[in-house]
């Protein structure tokens, strides 16, 4: 191998690292969802380019009021699911979208965009 070849493979190797640290590694922001005078919890959660914060914490049993502001016009993220929780929205670009629930039974959620592109993670406590 001569020195072009080496400096090419050290980068292939050097990029499928960063991809792989990009998209699988930690948790991400995460922040617990706040009471409103009416009792429920509460979050304002950002998406552009992904979700922040991207772990919600929240407690079982208690309305949840998550708010989506998309800063952005990606089409991949247009949409938002919670499969385990059977809801599905679309987020208009620079609006906010609401979206109520209650969660029954506590455990580690995922939701994604419609691409499966972009994920985050609720979860739910006791």
């Amino acid at each position: 191998m001569d020195t072009a070849e080496i400096v090419v493979l050290l980068g292939g190797v050097a990029l499928i690292a960063f991809v792989l640290w990009y998209f699988f590694a930690g948790e991400g922001v995460r922040a617990a969802a706040g009471l409103t005078a009416a009792g429920a919890q509460r979050l304002r959660v950002l998406v552009k380019g992904g979700y922040t914060p991207d772990v919600i914490v929240v407690k079982r049993g208690a309305p949840v009021e998550l708010d989506f502001y998309r800063d952005e016009t990606n089409s991949c993220t247009e949409q938002v699911i919670f499969g385990d929780f059977g809801i599905s929205r679309m987020l208009p670009a620079f609006k906010t979208t609401r979206i109520n629930f209650t969660p029954e039974r506590a455990g580690t959620f995922t939701f994604n965009c419609g691409m499966n592109m972009v994920r985050g993670k609720l979860i739910v406590e006791d």
